[in-house]
């Protein structure tokens, strides 16, 4: 779910961190060091993304069973994801304490044992896992494990060491909470949450890469093949411009589609030419702040877009 969902995927969203000072880790009591684990800025992200996927798929005004449904499915979702969070923590704390931006964390002081890590994270996922399974449906559960999986096995341990396109494939994991917040109220995953879905992945790429780009350095002393490293600002910049234009063409779906109607429209195209002009800037002249600036306004963009499916799906 997305070493981050910064430098993973919305899930990414660790991106807001990335930009605000970090308070260290021996300030920290211990429970405090065990939430920060979970990367708590990136879940916030996630946890909207499935909110608005639970909302989304009951039609009209929620029941008080649905919304304890939503309720139970948001408690064991963001466990198994804070558990995801908590074991990326764990894989790559040696990379961490190379990079300013996520050196304080516990893991990487050593203020938190190996030991002690994984088994926070193994209780984390146990326990979301159980109650999905039990209070939800088998469906939601075993998506979110899976994703679990996705991202702290398959992108942590082997994309991201691999391939400097280890955030366009592993971003599958980040876009995944739309998916899971429909599969707990359905019991199955329909097209509404992939369209979702489709959002959240092409949007990735373009809200990691330019903070990848600000942070450049920190990147090089990781010894990550990230993309500016790799293939440098110019050509990084150039696929945030067209990954921009993907994410304008996936927004206007949901209205093509029929799951929203012209409210959505009025908020979602604005953002989303905004978007683009702003990546078309960033190829145009590069600057550390225009980098920062545009991953910033990723951020507003895709709370946007999803904020006003969900007031859209109201007022209809």
């Amino acid at each position: 779910m997305s070493s981050e969902a910064t430098r993973s995927t919305p899930l990414v969203a660790a991106g807001a961190a990335a930009a605000a000072a970090a308070t260290p880790a021996r300030a920290l009591p211990v429970w405090r060091q065990y939430y920060a684990l979970t990367k708590p800025r990136v879940v916030r992200l996630i946890m909207f993304c499935a909110l608005v996927g639970m909302v989304l798929a009951v039609p009209g005004i929620p029941t008080l069973a649905d919304v304890g449904t939503m309720a139970i499915a948001c408690v064991g979702i963001w466990m198994v994801t804070g558990a995801a969070a908590a074991f990326n923590c764990l894989v790559e704390k040696a990379i961490d304490a190379r990079m300013k931006r996520t050196a304080w964390r516990p893991t990487a002081t050593g203020q938190l044992s190996d030991w002690h890590t994984l088994l926070f994270s193994i209780i984390l996922c146990t326990a979301g896992s159980v109650i999905l399974l039990v209070w939800v449906n088998a469906l939601t559960m075993w998506l979110t494990f899976a994703t679990f999986v996705g991202y702290a096995v398959i992108y942590t341990v082997v994309l991201k060491p691999l391939t400097p396109q280890n955030i366009v494939i592993g971003g599958a994991t980040g876009a995944m909470p739309p998916v899971l917040g429909w599969a707990a109220m359905t019991g199955q995953v329909g097209p509404e949450a992939l369209i979702m879905f489709l959002i959240i992945f092409v949007w990735t790429p373009p809200h990691f890469w330019p903070l990848a780009m600000y942070r450049i350095d920190d990147y090089r002393r990781s010894g990550l093949p990230m993309l500016p490293v790799t293939h440098g600002n110019e050509f990084t910049s150039l696929q945030v411009l067209l990954y921009s234009l993907l994410v304008f063409a996936a927004c206007l779906l949901p209205f093509g589609y029929g799951m929203s109607g012209f409210l959505y429209l009025a908020v979602a195209v604005p953002l989303s030419v905004m978007f683009v002009v702003r990546a078309y800037q960033l190829w145009r002249d590069f600057s550390e702040r225009r980098a920062l600036k545009t991953f910033l306004f990723s951020l507003v963009h895709l709370s946007g877009v999803f904020g006003a499916l969900l007031v859209d799906h109201y007022i209809r």
